[in-house]
C-alpha cells in the first residue's frame, strides 16, 4: 500500500470574526466620511460660508477617495491588503480627531482631502481582502456584513454628529464621531487576520489577465457607470442640503431633530437586500429603471412643507437609490469578463464617488442660490439621464439579441 502524505492545510479563519472586524472598519470609515454632513449649517455659520462652499467638506473627501481608490488597490497587491486596510482605518480616525482643531476652512478641507485618501484604502481593498481570507464559498455572507457595516457607519456618523452638534457645536460633534471611529479602528486592527499571498495577482497569468481586462471594459458598462455617478450625485446633493432645509424656516428643526432624517438609511438597507430578487423577476433594466423612478418620486415628495410627507419622501428616495445602486453594482460584476471584474468594480467605485463629490457640491450651490425646488428639478434631471442611459443600453442589447447576464445569474 502506497504511503499517503498528509499536508496540513492552512487554518480557516473564523468567518464571523473576520466579518465583524471588516464591519468595524466599515463603520469607522464611513462614519468619518459623512460625519460633517449634518453639521454643514454650523460650519457655514462658523466660517461665514454659503451652502455650496460648506458642502466642500463632503465633496473634497469623496472626490479624493474616488481618485485614490484605484492606485491604493494596486498598492495593496504589492504590500498586502491587510496592511493597507489597517493604515486606512488608523490614519483616517487620527485625522478625524484633529479636524476640530482646524484653524480655518481651507485647512479643514486639506485635512478632509487627506482623510478621503486614507478611507480609499479600505473602500478599494476590503472586498478583495475578504476573498483572500474566507474564500469564495463564504464570501457572500462576509461581503454582506461589510456592506451592512458601511451603511450603519454612514448612518451612525450622521446621527451622532447631528445629536452632538446641539450641546457641543460642530467641534464636539466631529470629535465624538472620531472617538467612536477610533475605537472601531482599534478593534479592527487587533482582529483582522493575515490574508493570503499578496503577490498572487502579480503572477504572469494575473498580469496577463489584467491586461486582457482593460480590453474587455467596453461600452456595455457605460450605463451602470452612469447610474453610479448620476444617482449618487443626486442622492448626496439632497442630503447635503437637507440640514439647511430642515433647520431653516418654516420647519426650523434643531440639529438633533434634523439629523433624524438619516434614519431613512434603514430603508436603503432593506431595499438593497431586496433588489437582487426584483431584478431576477423583472430583469436588470426594468428593475433599475423602476428603482430610479422611485428615487425621483421620493425626491418630489420632499417638496412638501408637511414634515410627515417630507420624511416619507426621504425614506422613499433613499430606498430607491440604494436599490438602484445594488442593481447597477451587480450589473458591473455580471457583465465584466472574469479577469476584468476587479478593474470594472474599481471603475464603478471611481464613478460613484466622483458623482458624490461633484454632484453634492453642485447641488448645494444650486440650493444656496435658487432653493429646494430648483435642487429637486436638477437632481430629477440627473436621475432621468441615468434612466435614458439604461434604456439606450437595453435597446442596444435587444438589437443584438444578447441575453441579460444579471437575470441569468439570478436564475442560476
Amino acid at each position: 500500500m502506497a504511503n499517503v502524505v498528509v499536508i496540513d492545510a492552512p487554518p480557516v479563519p473564523d468567518t464571523r470574526r473576520v466579518s465583524a472586524a471588516v464591519a468595524a472598519a466599515g463603520v469607522s470609515s464611513f462614519a468619518l466620511l459623512y460625519a460633517p454632513q449634518p453639521v454643514l449649517p454650523q460650519l457655514a455659520a462658523a466660517f461665514r460660508l454659503d451652502p455650496g462652499s460648506a458642502s466642500l467638506a463632503i465633496g473634497v473627501a469623496t472626490g479624493s477617495l474616488a481618485v485614490a481608490v484605484l492606485p491604493l488597490a494596486w498598492l495593496a497587491g504589492l504590500v498586502g491588503r491587510r496592511r493597507v486596510i489597517l493604515w486606512s482605518v488608523v490614519l483616517s480616525a487620527a485625522i478625524g480627531l484633529l479636524l476640530p482643531l482646524a484653524p480655518s476652512f481651507p485647512v479643514l478641507l486639506v485635512m478632509r482631502a487627506v482623510q478621503g485618501v486614507a478611507i480609499a484604502g479600505f473602500a478599494g481593498v476590503a472586498a478583495a481582502y475578504l476573498a483572500d481570507v474566507v474564500g469564495t464559498v463564504r464570501l457572500a455572507g462576509a461581503v454582506g456584513a461589510m456592506i451592512a457595516g458601511n451603511s450603519v457607519g454612514g448612518m451612525l456618523g450622521r446621527l451622532g454628529a447631528g445629536f452632538a452638534a446641539g450641546p457641543m457645536g460642530w467641534h464636539g460633534a466631529l470629535l465624538t464621531v472620531a472617538g467612536v471611529s477610533g475605537l472601531c479602528a482599534l478593534y479592527a486592527a487587533r482582529t483582522l487576520p493575515q490574508a493570503g499571498d499578496p503577490m498572487a495577482e502579480h503572477t504572469a497569468e494575473g498580469v496577463a489577465g489584467q491586461k486582457d481586462a482593460g480590453k474587455r471594459l467596453g461600452a456595455g458598462l457605460v450605463a451602470p457607470f452612469a447610474v453610479g455617478a448620476l444617482a449618487m450625485g443626486a442622492f448626496v446633493a439632497l442630503y447635503n442640503a437637507a440640514g439647511f432645509r430642515l433647520t431653516a424656516p418654516p420647519l426650523s428643526l434643531t440639529p438633533a431633530a434634523a439629523s433624524l432624517v438619516f434614519l431613512s438609511y434603514a430603508m436603503g438597507t432593506a431595499s438593497s437586500a431586496a433588489a437582487g430578487r426584483v431584478a431576477g423577476r423583472l430583469g436588470r433594466s426594468k428593475a433599475l429603471v423602476a428603482a430610479l423612478l422611485v428615487t425621483v418620486a421620493g425626491s418630489v415628495l420632499t417638496l412638501s412643507t408637511s414634515l410627515p410627507l417630507l420624511a416619507a419622501g426621504f425614506a422613499v428616495l433613499t430606498a430607491g437609490f440604494f436599490a438602484a445602486h445594488a442593481i447597477a453594482n451587480a450589473w458591473v460584476t455580471a457583465e465584466a469578463a472574469p479577469h476584468a471584474r476587479g478593474r470594472a468594480a474599481g471603475v464603478y467605485t471611481l464613478c460613484y464617488y466622483l458623482g458624490s463629490g461633484a454632484g453634492g457640491t453642485v447641488g448645494s450651490i444650486v440650493y444656496g442660490h435658487a432653493g429646494w425646488t430648483w435642487l429637486i428639478a436638477l437632481t430629477s434631471v440627473w436621475l432621468l439621464l441615468a434612466i435614458v442611459a439604461v434604456l439606450v443600453r437595453r435597446r442596444s442589447s435587444t438589437r443584438m439579441s444578447a441575453p441579460d447576464p444579471v437575470t441569468e445569474t439570478c436564475h442560476r
